[in-house]
């Protein structure tokens, strides 16, 4: 398992991943509970390495995890165009209703934050450039 970061200023995406890039769980957290929600993966996970993605408030969060961490292998990942993806995941596991769906979802907001779906894309990217 690896577990994915999508650091920010307010909030993070967090995800959990299989080696084969199956999701086990991921989730938007307030970012100054990140070392103890990512302690909590830690114990259930177990995981073998963390993706980070460069981005806003990487180098702090990389910081924080590699003091309360020291353990834990950390791979910095690139960023670029992850939000955009993020929201055709979204709108992928999501699909719009109602009148909504007569709209291109490439013209609308998802309704809640996707960091979550970022850090699933770092990951995965991650995870298929290894190999």
């Amino acid at each position: 398992m690896i577990a994915a970061i999508d650091p920010g200023r307010e909030k993070c995406g967090i995800a959990i991943l299989r080696e084969n890039g199956d999701v086990v769980e991921h989730s938007v957290i307030a970012t100054v509970w990140l070392t103890e929600e990512l302690g909590e993966r830690i114990r259930l996970y177990n995981p073998s390495l963390l993706v980070i993605g460069n981005g806003t408030s990487s180098k702090s969060a990389q910081a924080a995890i590699k003091e309360e961490f020291p353990e834990l292998p950390v791979q910095e990942a690139d960023e670029y165009r992850t939000t955009d993806d993020a929201k055709r995941a979204y709108w992928e596991d999501n699909p719009p209703t109602g009148w909504r769906r007569f709209f291109p979802t490439s013209m609308q907001v998802p309704p809640v934050p996707v960091d979550d779906y970022a850090a699933v894309i770092l990951g995965q990217r991650y995870l298929i450039n290894r190999r």
